[in-house]
């Protein structure tokens, strides 16, 4: 864990700042839900708060209070540009480097002159004067929650706060599944939903709204699930055209790799999305065990993340993407046999 001037942070926070609050590019519900409820405790110590992300989100998180208050970077740059000019402080939450914003408000914040706070639990994050970082913690929600605690104001935490933290930790731990989801993980659940989380809810509100059109795009995906026994491996491939057929919304994709990785003895998912409009194919690497897909998608794809939850991206065309990644499976075989020996 990495702490770094949180006593300077208190005391720069004990009276009303302009505080901006910024979550990364294709906001998750971990990034939706902790910069919302850094939002609103922030402006229950009295803040004036604004939060920002880079472009847009699912529908499926829209539900969340005050998510229409968000601005948009890519498309309300005008008034993030006076938020930010205006802040005393900003903070950056789950995201552990300014790119990871995109290179327009990457640019942005690299001229920012006053201070960045981070709170954030990826892997090898930049160095800020206050930094919050602990990769072992499930969800960055978690970490707002435990941010908090340390504050002494877990009474602060109201019913659109625990439902947020609740909303953030159950996206980012895979409905709880993960082995990032410790004792201490339930524990704060139980401390959310006590303060009005209403968990059936939640998970009806994000997972059980699914349009026709996603249905459709998950059949597809599921149709393009390729397994590749000899090394423990599944992957699927969305073509822009699948997308198109099916009426692709922003969030369709949100969770489908993990249906390659539930495969019998598959260990390594790997899902490739090609987006034509950014010229990119993008990519989410899921694993059990040992096998590091933030290892794998920093070497090769341009990403990273968690040790076994990673993204990338790829500026090749979709297939010679996938042929790619094929190639450089035998290099890992003996890794990905002895990850999966150790479930």
């Amino acid at each position: 864990m990495i702490l770094k001037g949180f006593e300077v942070l208190q005391e720069f926070l004990s009276s009303p700042k302009n505080i901006v609050i910024i979550g990364h590019r294709n906001p998750d519900g971990d990034a939706i839900g902790s910069t919302l409820a850094l939002h609103f405790y922030l402006k229950k110590k009295k803040h004036r708060t604004r939060v920002l992300v880079p472009n847009d989100f699912p529908e499926f998180l829209k539900w969340l209070p005050q998510s229409d208050k968000i601005l948009r970077f890519d498309k309300q740059n005008a008034q993030s540009m006076n938020a930010l000019m205006k802040s005393d402080l900003v903070f950056l939450l789950d995201f552990n480097a300014l790119h990871r914003v995109g290179s327009d408000m990457g640019s942005t914040l690299a001229e920012y002159s006053n201070d960045f706070a981070l709170i954030d639990h990826h892997l090898q994050p930049d160095d800020f004067k206050y930094m919050y970082s602990d990769t072992s913690i499930s969800s960055t929600c978690q970490m707002v929650y435990q941010f908090i605690e340390m504050n002494n104001d877990l009474d602060l935490i109201d019913e659109r706060i625990a439902t947020c933290l609740y909303t953030g930790i159950m996206t980012d731990t895979g409905s709880f599944r993960f082995r990032s989801t410790t004792s201490r993980t339930h524990r704060i659940l139980a401390d959310l939903i006590d303060k009005g989380a209403v968990n059936h809810r939640i998970h009806n509100n994000v997972y059980d709204a699914n349009s026709y059109g996603r249905l459709s795009l998950l059949g597809r995906a599921l149709n393009n699930l390729y397994i590749l026994q000899e090394f423990s491996t599944a992957f699927i491939v969305i073509s822009q055209q699948d997308k198109d057929e099916c009426n692709f919304e922003k969030g369709d994709t949100e969770g489908v790799v993990n249906y390659a990785l539930s495969a019998k003895d598959v260990v390594f998912a790997a899902i490739f999305i090609e987006d034509v409009e950014q010229k990119i194919v993008k990519i989410s690497f899921r694993s059990k065990g040992t096998f590091s897909v933030n290892e794998f998608a920093r070497n090769y794809f341009d990403g990273g993340g968690h040790t076994n939850a990673a993204g990338g991206r790829s500026e090749v065309s979709l297939e010679e993407t996938v042929t790619r990644f094929k190639s450089l499976l035998p290099n890992y075989k003996t890794q990905l046999l002895e990850s999966y020996n150790e479930n």
